[in-house]
């Protein structure tokens, strides 16, 4: 599978403008150390609508998944 150079282009646009509009929220990504990425660690995710519906989920961290993790923090 290919990646078109276009659609790389419009997303490093857009990560630049959420960068911009979020700053909290990547300095929060940025604060989970190493030693919170390692198997067995749970990630909880909730998201609340305009209208107050909210849904919820969460991870537990496999070997693998830590692996993604890194890969993509460390670019």
């Amino acid at each position: 599978m290919a990646i078109n150079p276009a659609v790389l282009m419009k997303a490093k646009g857009r990560y630049h403008i959420f960068k911009k509009q979020h700053p909290k929220f990547l300095a929060f990504l940025g604060a989970v150390n190493a030693k919170m990425l390692e198997p067995g660690t749970v990630i909880d995710v909730k998201v609340t609508g305009p209208d107050g519906k909210e849904i919820e989920t969460n991870l537990k961290l496999t070997p693998e998944d830590v692996e993604t993790v890194r890969m993509f923090k460390n670019k």
